[in-house]
């Protein structure tokens, strides 16, 4: 009995060892399952390397490391430049690029080279899973032709009449792609010539403005396409950066010419990658061909430049820079208050207006963004619209949702009561036309509050100036506008003079708080345009009489009207019916 007892004991001995060693073989690979090891790898920044990119060699790192994470491998870099050649070893996770490389040969135990392409230029790149496999780096040889190949030289011979078609066909189209180049260059210069002023202020001397063609048609943004497009990008150098805004920088550039060393001043405006939003709606307004106009920026065309990750849209370039700047620089005269008064309601009626001069249709499109920075002045002190990232096209297939997910855009400090207040008629398309026009009368403002003629001019600010901070929040518009029904200050002397005081009534008209009372932007075009006619005839009238009285020399008791009267014959033009106007 002791015996079978001493058996036993030995038999379950033997048998829980045996289960013991198991258990730890399964727990130590449940283990490593549940906890897989990091891959250890050579780790340098860049280093002089010794190899020639031939053969085997060794990266020289002295520095091994864990990866960071699981999924990463070993990768090694080899580069060549003039002086030597470089090595760089590291960590990396495949499923991301390096240097603009995906690795494809991670799952090889050993590291072999191979040349690509990358952000940095050409570099040799290895990858592998194996420990401290980016230290041996296996070059691929290069392999020399045999000499004397008899089955070569055939095949050589055999390929020399095809290679020498290839090369006849890729020259004639590489001379047509140059001559088609130069022909369209011809075509564009002498187009520049050719263009003249006219009556409607066309700023000719102003840098790939509009150019017209014999049959009077509008072709620079054809021609800017014909050059681009989709094959290569423009030839277009970056110059000075002459403007940034919330979504995009503004850069003068330079576009040059293909078969000859002069070159074109443009506008380049460069959006992040993150900006397509905003870009692209900005491209989809700019390539409305409805929307030119002398007093709307000038667009010639849009790329994608997938190698920078930027988006860009190239326009003319105006020197002068935008309104606010301008205004802050100098101090103008009445006659140029009259044309940056006018030339800005008339780029503004033109993107409200549902009809183009000609009669034929047009979508209506409201710019929810009009300040100061965004009004570029032309060299001939004519305005013209521009920044369309907000701007929206009031098609008549747009449903009341689909405004109203428009939202509340702008900047506060221009923003109409209506918009302040969440609060615009979503029924009625002509509630976005009347934001854009309390916006510009704070313009107007801002342009008359600059003008000699209204006697002590003050240094620039912008509308409600120090009321409220540089950049005031949407709550504190609404404390001065909305609660307590505040607008700029146009002081008693402004309307000393009588073109100011026509021009002061018909600002007080378009930020009236109740939208319905405000003018439309035809409106006041034509007002000002009825003004300027008035004061001609009073000056000549006045200019004739002193002529009278200088030929005749004799003393004449001229009875001069009061002030008043003259006054009154002005304000006489703000009675103009403005719906009238509209409707035509």
């Amino acid at each position: 009995m002791q015996a079978y007892l001493r058996c036993s004991s030995s038999l379950g001995g033997v048998l829980s060892f045996v289960f013991f060693s198991v258990f730890l073989e399964s727990g130590t690979a449940g283990i490593s399952l549940l906890y897989p090891t990091r891959q250890l790898c050579k780790f340098c920044d860049l280093e002089i390397s010794s190899c020639g990119g031939t053969g085997t060699c060794t990266s020289n790192c002295s520095i091994t490391s864990i990866c960071s994470y699981d999924n990463e491998v070993c990768v090694a870099i080899w580069r060549k430049n003039e002086t030597g050649s470089t090595i760089e070893t590291l960590c990396h996770n495949p499923s991301m690029p390096l240097y603009g490389i995906m690795l494809d040969d991670y799952n090889s135990s050993t590291c072999v080279m191979k040349e690509k392409n990358s952000t940095t230029g050409m570099a040799h790149f290895c990858s592998c899973s194996e420990e401290e496999c980016n230290d041996h780096l296996l070059f691929s040889p290069i392999v020399n032709p045999t000499q004397g190949d008899p089955l070569m030289s055939v095949i050589l011979v055999s390929l020399l009449p095809l290679l020498v078609m290839g090369v006849v066909v890729v020259g004639m189209f590489y001379w047509y792609q140059v001559y088609r180049r130069r022909h369209l260059n011809q075509d564009w210069e002498s187009n520049i010539t050719k263009r003249k002023p006219i009556a409607s202020g066309l700023d000719c001397s102003d840098a790939c403005a509009i150019m017209v063609n014999d049959d009077g048609s509008d072709s620079s943004s054809t021609h800017a396409n014909n050059l681009n497009h989709n094959t290569e990008p423009l030839p277009i150098e970056l110059d000075l950066l002459v403007g940034k805004g919330r979504f995009a920088q503004v850069y003068k550039a330079k576009l040059k010419q293909t078969t000859s060393d002069q070159f074109e001043t443009v506008a380049v405006k460069i959006f992040p990658y993150e900006e397509y939003a905003s870009w692209k709606n900005e491209k989809d307004i700019f390539s409305n061909t409805d929307l030119r106009h002398e007093n709307i920026l000038h667009f010639l065309t849009a790329e994608e430049r997938k190698l920078e990750k930027q988006y860009w849209l190239i326009t003319a370039f105006h020197p002068r820079g935008n309104l606010q700047e301008h205004l802050t620089r100098y101090v103008i005269s009445w006659e140029e208050l009259q044309v940056l008064s006018s030339s800005l309601a008339k780029g503004v009626a033109h993107l409200h207006s549902d009809r183009l001069s000609c009669g034929r249709p047009k979508v209506p499109i409201v710019h929810r963004d009009l300040k100061s920075s965004n009004i570029l002045v032309k060299n001939d002190l004519t305005c013209c619209v521009c920044d369309f990232g907000l701007a929206l096209c009031l098609d008549s297939s747009l449903s009341v949702d689909d405004l109203a997910n428009s939202g509340q855009v702008g900047t506060a400090r221009y923003m109409a009561p209506e918009v302040l207040e969440a609060r615009l008629n979503l029924e009625n398309i002509e509630s976005f036309k009347q934001t854009d026009i309390y916006s510009m009368a704070l313009v107007l403002w801002e342009i008359t509050s600059r003008c000699e003629a209204i006697g002590e001019v003050k240094d620039y600010e912008p509308a409600y100036g120090s009321k409220v901070r540089e950049h005031p929040c949407v709550e504190s518009m609404k404390d001065n506008v909305l609660r307590d029904r505040g607008r700029p200050e146009i002081p008693d002397s402004w309307l000393r003079h009588q073109g100011v005081a026509v021009i002061c009534a018909t600002i007080k008209e378009c930020w009236d708080h109740d939208p319905e009372a405000r003018l439309t932007a035809h409106c006041v075009a034509e007002r000002i345009f009825e003004m300027e006619e008035e004061l001609d005839k009073l000056s000549s009238r006045s200019s004739s009489a002193e002529k009278i009285l200088e030929e005749l020399k004799i003393p004449i008791a001229v009875e001069i009207p009061q002030e008043e009267v003259k006054i009154n014959e002005i304000q006489n033009i703000i009675a103009v019916d403005c719906s009238v106007s509209d409707k035509k």
